[in-house]
């Protein structure tokens, strides 16, 4: 079965083609997902809101617990991984991840970030060994074929490949970083700009990204098992806008 891990990140609850306030990434991984649903409903949806449901930030505590061999941890120590661990497991799980993360000040919203911070951990999603030669550090995740789509909204505008203002993102760049670090480096994005301007602008940058959405899923869905369990060859996601 293939599973798809579904995370929505926005402080906003609603969507934004249901709520003339809602969140223009929620309404991008419902469109993902609903395409991807109707193809193939046998698949598995984990779906994660850490928008509404942050994750707990890392703590001293954490950290020490993390980074203590699990035969030696204590009680406290396996209690306070335990949301972290329930995130790996999620992770580890998935075939694919669709993560819907707004721009918030050039960066991730925080509640992404505690995400990343507890899915990114030693001995389950990567590998840190003093005693070996060259680099102590390895990603574990490494050849499971896990493929990551990042769907995201700005504010402004040009923030992509040679925009105006590329310099100034920090949102895929950051994801990317993170997520090829344990790993996963198959990655496609997806943007929806000029939200502040409220204008044909905003109107053009949504019906552009929901095409590319489209796309997305399309091109996924052609590299998966048909109906008939033939196996198509297998698509990179890479790199879009």
């Amino acid at each position: 079965m293939f599973t798809i891990l579904h995370i929505d990140s926005s402080a906003r609850p609603d969507r934004s083609d249901t709520s003339r306030h809602g969140s223009h990434t929620r309404r991008l991984t419902a469109r993902f997902v609903a395409r991807w649903r109707a193809a193939r409903p046998g698949d598995e949806i984990l779906y994660r809101d850490v928008g509404q449901n942050p994750p707990s930030p890392v703590t001293g505590r954490w950290i020490q617990a993390a980074f203590t061999k699990p035969h030696a941890r204590e009680p406290w120590m396996r209690q306070v991984l335990s949301e972290s661990d329930a995130l790996v497991d999620e992770l580890l799980a998935a075939d694919l991840i669709v993560a819907g993360v707004p721009m918030y000040n050039f960066n991730v919203p925080a509640q992404f970030k505690a995400y990343i911070d507890n899915i990114v951990r030693v001995g389950r999603t990567f590998g840190f060994d003093r005693s070996r030669p060259g680099d102590p550090y390895w990603p574990l995740l490494d050849g499971d074929g896990k493929q990551l789509a990042i769907l995201t909204s700005r504010g402004d505008h040009g923030y992509g490949k040679g925009g105006r203002l590329e310099a100034m993102n920090h949102v895929e760049p950051s994801i990317r970083t993170a997520f090829g670090y344990i790993g996963i480096t198959d990655v496609a994005s997806v943007a929806i700009e000029y939200d502040e301007f409220a204008d044909e602008r905003l109107a053009a940058s949504i019906a552009m990204a929901e095409l590319e959405v489209d796309a997305l899923v399309d091109r996924l869905l052609a590299a998966r098992p048909s109906a008939t369990g033939r196996t198509e060859i297998e698509a990179p996601l890479y790199g879009g806008g």
